[in-house]
């Protein structure tokens, strides 16, 4: 009973410290953190990279660490689905519990998420994957979704623009027919003015 109390705070022990470690170092593209009630469960978020099928998604799951860790592997499992990996499903990789032959207990958590990452971006085929032919069938559906949404896009932006040159095109029309108006309003007046004075200089010279 001690012994297992002792294994379970060597355990803690080590999160705490690879807590620490990520905290100052982060794994690029990816965040995660313990459970406040539980440090053996860690979720994680992984923010898709540039130039990949996942660029600008975001990708939820878990890593459940044993009671004996670092000296066997947790069991990974991703939330999200993401066309790579099956969901809520153990994840079969060398940093994982269905490898305890191959884990070497220095690894830590970051360890462990850039392995994830990095079979997340490649096509090798495993046990909680997606076959690859499936995967790429998926990819190219994420891409044509992704052409689609910007076409639409543009095509809205075009359509606001447009609307925007007529309603542009109505005011100025409008302003030009007001400015006309305005210009002929003080051309009657200034003749009139003219006409007057000139009314005016006439009487004085008969009178003279």
């Amino acid at each position: 009973m001690a012994s297992r109390k002792r294994v379970h705070t060597t355990a803690a022990s080590r999160l705490r410290q690879d807590y620490i470690r990520i905290v100052k170092d982060p794994v690029p593209y990816i965040t995660a953190l313990p459970l406040p009630s539980n440090i053996l469960e860690w979720h994680y978020v992984v923010r898709g990279p540039e130039n990949t099928p996942y660029t600008g998604g975001y990708y939820h799951g878990k890593l459940v660490f044993p009671k004996d860790f670092p000296f066997k592997p947790p069991r990974i499992f991703m939330i999200t689905p993401n066309g790579r990996f099956k969901v809520n499903t153990r994840l079969c990789l060398s940093i994982s519990d269905f490898h305890p032959d191959t884990w070497n207990p220095a690894w830590s958590v970051s360890t462990i998420l850039t392995g994830l990452l990095s079979f997340m971006v490649e096509t090798s085929p495993t046990l909680g994957s997606i076959d690859t032919s499936e995967f790429q069938e998926i990819h190219g559906k994420m891409k044509e979704r992704g052409e689609t949404r910007e076409g639409e896009q543009t095509a809205t932006q075009n359509n606001v623009n447009s609307q925007g040159g007529v309603a542009g095109a109505t005011r100025d029309g409008q302003n030009g027919l007001i400015s006309s108006t305005l210009v002929n309003i003080c051309v009657i007046i200034g003749f009139a003015a003219f006409a007057y004075t000139v009314k005016c200089v006439l009487k004085a010279v008969d009178n003279s």
